[in-house]
């Protein structure tokens, strides 16, 4: 089979659409005979017929309709190539992302926000679970990886870690009359917490942190996507280990206040 016409498939892509041989040659300035014939030629070298004639009216064929389904994937996809390209000297770079699920979309902005609203920079984010982020890392389907936690290296692959930045860990809680200062770790043996979950590096360090000191916390939930824990530790009566950026905004409103930071972690 021979490469494709895209002139004849254009010329049945508009023929379909319009419905009418007859206000498709004239819009497009041809005789109906030559349209009919290019047409005829593209069913030719498809191998199927792309319309039946039913009375006055054109039909498309089971094959005309799959063939028309993928003119308007072809054609739509070239609007979008002149759309992107117009007015624009160079290709603009696209730039994938993949970021983890669990980690918070207020870190995820201060990575992302000096791209945001570049003209010459088509930015693609996804989520995903680390295993499935390093996957498309390794089979170039993404460019960078978020993460909270450095990839594990062996012999079948080559990650670079970077560290970007450095969050301090923080308990945080409602404010309530007549609290006293936060006692780290001694209150913990009676004040209920809110924490990340055990895959959490934070989490291990902090679970190291309480069992030197010979604290059992009351675990009031273990939760592993930081969203989840910035709204529950708005609704708790008890303390959320969090890296205060995470809530921020409830923070610099006074929704939530800043018990302790624990410089161990």
């Amino acid at each position: 089979m021979g490469s494709l016409n895209f002139n004849h498939l254009r010329y049945f892509w508009a023929v379909a659409h319009e419905g009418s041989l007859t206000r498709t040659a004239e819009r497009l300035n041809l005789s109906q005979s030559a349209l009919s014939v290019q047409i005829q030629k593209l069913g030719r070298q498809i191998g199927h017929p792309l319309f039946d004639r039913v009375g006055k009216r054109l039909v498309l064929t089971e094959a005309g309709k799959i063939a028309l389904d993928y003119a308007d994937t072809i054609f739509k996809a070239g609007d979008e190539l002149l759309s992107t390209l117009a007015g624009s000297q160079a290709v603009r770079q696209v730039l994938r992302v993949g970021a983890l699920t669990t980690l918070s979309r207020n870190l995820q902005l201060e990575f992302l926000r000096p791209l945001v609203g570049r003209l010459d920079v088509e930015l693609i984010v996804r989520s995903g679970t680390m295993r499935d982020l390093l996957a498309g890392l390794e089979a170039h389907a993404l460019d960078v990886v978020l993460a909270n936690s450095a990839a594990q290296r062996d012999a079948t692959t080559r990650f670079r870690n970077h560290l970007l930045n450095r969050q301090p860990i923080s308990l945080v809680g409602r404010p309530g009359p007549g609290k006293t200062a936060f006692r780290f770790p001694e209150d913990l043996r009676f004040e209920p917490i809110l924490l990340p979950s055990l895959d959490s590096e934070t989490r291990a360090g902090f679970d190291n942190l309480l069992d030197l000191a010979g604290i059992r916390p009351i675990i009031l939930a273990e939760v592993d996507d930081m969203a989840m824990l910035r709204l529950l530790a708005r609704e708790s009566d008890g303390v959320t280990l969090v890296p205060p950026i995470v809530v921020r905004d409830e923070l610099q409103s006074g929704v939530l206040v800043e018990h302790c930071r624990i410089p161990q972690l």
